[in-house]
């Protein structure tokens, strides 16, 4: 991936490579979710090989009033490849916010 900005290719390798302290973070992330009900838009690829569909609906447990959304025909870059279907989405959702 190229996209012309300095160190972003960097970037994106430092977190794929380190993705092991992310995922020991999730208690403290869900933690706050389920206190702070946030308002929660969740978008996800049906075909993402990395982070499965169930990824998305677990989001649920944590912020019961979620708004996920799993996009057939998408993957792990659906915003990429399916920004048609997304951005109203995104649109709807921000409109809905207070």
């Amino acid at each position: 991936m190229s996209s012309g900005l300095p160190g972003r290719a960097d970037a994106q390798a430092d977190l794929a490579f380190d993705y092991s302290s992310n995922f020991t973070r999730y208690p403290a992330w869900q933690a706050w979710l389920r206190a702070s009900r946030v308002p929660v838009l969740v978008v996800w690829g049906a075909g993402d090989p990395f982070f499965v569909p169930a990824g998305a609906k677990a989001y649920l447990r944590d912020a019961p009033d979620a708004e996920v959304h799993v996009i057939d025909g998408a993957g792990h870059f659906a915003l990429e490849t399916h920004l048609g279907e997304i951005a109203p989405l995104v649109g709807g959702f921000l409109a809905k916010l207070p």
